[in-house]
């Protein structure tokens, strides 16, 4: 049986180890590389031109869906999507019979994606791989994709917070804090970055430096000077500014 060349692509660590050692149960596969961003990724593809892909599609800046477009369908590998995303893009993998595996991944669920890939591979030359990742691109173009999942790095594990648990979350620098259930949350993620992959009907901004869950507001009061406050459920009380009051209001309007 032909070896299979395989490329690890994530920014998370833990989820590359994860991967790699699930990979190294098979001594027919080959672990050529890895990558921690997208980037990287797309100029790792183009120099070794691996057989597999082992794709994170959360990934900061450059994700997974922009790495094949930055590859291009034509040289694209064959690919495992690792991800926590959504149902909109798991529906569609589903829909182009493309493999996928949800984190924390499951040994079983991988090995059953593996099998696949070998089959994909084996059509390499019949331009297979290339149409459904095709497909796939001009599909996700046409629906949302929202964040449903939030994965969060803790000490030495990885864990996910749904989305409809959190309540605000507040930028720092190049990170975020996540507040969900009386507790916080840091991820490495610029907030501009996180607001593009949340539900508008369900989170906004109220501050440059701040998004809200919708649904925990109580009231919203005016403040001098232009400025309101904005009451949550649980009686936690943040600064609505000026600039993002018209926007914030026409999104309880269209989510009422």
């Amino acid at each position: 049986m032909t070896r299979i060349r395989a490329l690890i692509v994530d920014d998370e660590p833990l989820a590359r180890e994860g991967v790699r050692n699930l990979l190294q149960k098979d001594p027919q596969v080959e672990i050529v590389g890895e990558c921690s961003d997208g980037v990287q990724a797309i100029e790792t593809i183009r120099a070794t031109k691996p057989d597999l892909v082992l794709l994170d599609i959360q990934m900061p800046e450059v994700g997974g869906f922009e790495v094949i477009e930055g590859v291009g369908v034509e040289e694209m590998p064959a690919v495992i999507f690792v991800t926590a995303y959504d149902k909109y893009a798991l529906e569609a993998f589903q829909v182009h019979a493309l493999d996928y595996v949800l984190k924390p991944i499951d040994p079983e669920r991988f090995a059953r994606a593996l099998i696949h890939a070998r089959e994909m591979i084996g059509m390499r030359s019949t331009g297979e791989i290339s149409l459904k990742l095709s497909a796939l691109l001009q599909g996700l173009q046409r629906s949302p994709r929202y964040l449903e999942r939030i994965m969060v790095k803790g000490t030495g594990r990885i864990y996910f917070l749904r989305t409809d648990e959190v309540d605000w979350i507040e930028a720092d620098g190049d990170y975020v804090r996540i507040h969900a259930q009386g507790k916080s949350h840091t991820i490495r993620e610029r907030i501009s970055t996180l607001e593009e992959k949340l539900n508008p009907a369900q989170f906004g901004r109220i501050h440059r430096s701040t998004i809200v869950n919708l649904n925990r507001i109580r009231e919203i009061q005016p403040l001098f000077s232009g400025e309101h406050v904005v009451t949550f459920h649980d009686g936690r009380k943040l600064t609505l500014s000026r600039s993002y009051r018209e926007k914030l209001l026409a999104l309880l309007n269209r989510a009422g």
